[in-house]
This record gives structure tokens, C-alpha cells and sequence, in this order.
């Protein structure tokens, strides 16, 4: 890990470009959605607290208040240029063929008012229909993902400067090893659930052999979302762990994802959670606390049959997610 222009968060190099990556980013999803004011206003306190590194997809409908929120920032002084930042969103499934790529990194560009992201990541290994409005779908509207044509169309991107780094989201072992066979530039970053009740050691040693590097989403848990729950918050090793420290339990599981090499993308609106967050760079957990949390039972928190239905190709995606536990 290497400093970057973060305020005293560190960042990790990646593979395949020249670019440093702050080691925690705020996601800026919401569930259930929020007012875009709300979305802007909070990321240029987090811009304030030091956060440099944020979060966005077409499909979070959050790119427009982030532009907002970095040319207010910028405004402000807060920030002296857009490179002191960075930025990553992600390829909307439905957007996922070819000669939709480009476009679709410039309808990101143009919500962003930026001219360039730093990362672009394929947000899931599947492909929908242009009709999908709303989940869950129905089986005619799901389609495997052509990874060797899609991959050509973010190498794309990347060649013509619109991103500085091109990734993927929510890969399993298998996906990755397909992609990586055909790919001419191999994905810098997999973003993937992943937080100490879900440790994905199997696919965090894939990658790490294959020098990508891997994202955690829902570090905490994705509490308070439809999808997520209190149980990384309410675990009781956590919270011993926790309370011997003087830590809350949301700071040791994201030093625990640290200290595994793992960035974290922490999403909090909360001005005091947003700080917290930031500290865990100056104290460690000992080597009886990791083995208690490297010991913890494990469940994954997000399924895609949750989201899209209990489709075939759809249970074949989770159940190679399962493999790489």
C-alpha cells in the first residue's frame, strides 16, 4: 500500500495502469433512494472529511449529484483540480454489448461532468434486456454476458482515454478465468460482496495470483438496505473485539478488510459514521482477534435470485459465487 492524495487515507497500485487507488471509497447507492440534494450535499461533506475516492453507476441514478457534488467542491476549494480525486462507475447490464460501451461511458462522462473516470467496471456478468425497468425480470429479459466482445468494448474505452482503469463487478473464479483468456488488457479491480462474515478467500487468492485487485461492497453489511442486515453491526465477535479496542464495530471490520489487502467501499451520509470510517489507519487488530474473525461462519448477504428472480442462469451465477467462498 502506497500514500496517495487521499488526507491520510492510503492507497493501493493497480496492475495493468499507471493509477492509486484511496484504499476506502464512499459508495453512493442508496435503499431506498434518496433526494439527489441529499446525495450531493453529503458527498461534499465526505469531500470534506477527507473521503477522495467515490463510488457511482448508471444504475445507482447517483453520477448526476456526484458531478454536482465535485464542481461544488471545487467551488468551494475544497478540492484544487478533479485529479485529486477518484471516480468510479460502472457499466449498466443493460448497456452490456459492444457498440453500446462507448456510449454508454459517455452518457456516464456527460452526468458526471467529467472527461474522464478513473475506473470503469462491468457491474454484473450477465446481460439484460433494454426493456427492463424494473426488478425482478422475467426469464426472456436475462442473457449471459458475451465476455470476450463486451471486454474488447471496455478495452475500448480505456484506449480512447474515457477511463484510466477498466474492471469488473461481482466476477466469480470462472467468469474471471474466461474473461482473462481472450482479454488484451486484464481487468485492474473485481469489486465483490465481501466484508468478515463473507470472506471470499478462495477468489481473493485467484485474484491476487493475477495481480487484480479486490473491492469490497458492503463492507458492513448493507444495513438498512433491502437487501442487507445488521450482521456484521451486531456480530457478537465483532463487538468484543470492538469494545476492547474503544472501536465501533463498523471501524474493525473495515480494518480487518485492510489488513487483508482489500479496498472498501463504506457507504454512511452519517457525518460521524463518515469519519469513523476514515479512522483505521493508525492502530491494528492482533493476531488472536484476526484468527477469531478468520473463524467466523460465513453467509453470503446478496443473491442475484434476491434481485432478478430464480432464474436458471441466474442460480448458476450464484451458485459460482458460492465456489469461490
Amino acid at each position: 500500500m502506497e500514500p496517495s492524495m487521499a488526507i491520510g487515507v492510503p492507497g493501493v497500485t493497480l496492475s495493468f495502469c499507471d493509477l492509486t487507488m484511496p484504499v476506502i471509497g464512499m459508495g453512493t447507492s442508496s435503499s431506498p433512494p434518496v433526494a439527489p440534494e441529499t446525495t450531493k450535499a453529503a458527498i461534499v461533506e465526505a469531500i470534506k472529511a477527507g473521503y477522495r475516492h467515490f463510488d457511482t453507476a448508471f444504475a445507482y441514478r447517483t453520477e448526476q449529484p456526484l458531478g454536482e457534488a465535485i464542481a461544488e467542491a471545487l467551488r468551494l476549494g475544497l478540492i484544487k483540480s478533479r485529479d485529486e480525486l477518484f471516480i468510479t462507475s460502472k457499466l449498466w447490464s443493460s448497456f452490456a454489448e459492444k457498440d453500446l460501451i462507448v456510449p454508454s461511458i459517455r452518457m456516464s462522462l456527460r452526468n458526471l461532468q467529467l472527461d474522464y473516470i478513473d475506473l470503469y467496471l462491468i457491474h454484473w456478468p450477465l446481460k439484460l434486456s433494454q426493456e427492463v425497468r424494473q426488478m425482478p425480470v422475467i426469464r426472456e429479459h436475462i442473457f449471459p454476458l458475451d465476455i470476450k466482445s463486451v471486454w474488447e468494448g471496455m478495452e475500448e474505452c480505456k484506449n480512447l482515454g474515457l477511463t484510466k482503469a477498466i474492471g469488473v463487478s461481482n466476477f466469480s473464479c470462472k467468469k474471471l478465468e474466461e474473461l482473462l483468456s481472450t482479454a488484451k488488457i486484464p481487468p485492474a479491480v473485481n469489486q465483490v460482496e465481501m466484508n468478515p462474515l463473507w470472506q471470499q478467500k478462495k477468489l481473493r487468492e485467484f485474484c491476487k495470483v493475477r495481480g487484480i485487485h479486490v473491492s469490497a461492497f458492503s463492507p458492513l453489511g448493507a444495513n438498512n438496505t433491502k437487501w442487507g442486515d445488521n450482521r456484521i453491526l451486531e456480530c457478537d465477535v465483532l463487538e468484543e473485539i470492538a469494545k476492547a479496542k474503544g472501536k465501533t464495530t463498523a471501524q474493525i471490520s473495515l480494518r480487518w478488510l485492510y489488513e487483508q489487502g482489500v479496498s472498501s467501499i463504506a457507504k454512511s451520509f452519517n457525518n460521524e459514521r463518515m469519519k469513523q470510517n476514515l479512522d483505521i489507519f493508525d492502530w491494528s487488530l492482533t493476531e488472536v482477534e484476526s484468527n477469531k474473525i478468520s473463524q467466523l461462519p460465513q453467509r453470503k448477504g446478496i443473491t442475484f435470485e434476491s434481485i432478478l428472480g430464480p432464474h436458471d442462469l441466474v442460480l448458476e451465477l450464484d451458485a459460482e459465487s458460492l465456489d469461490d467462498c
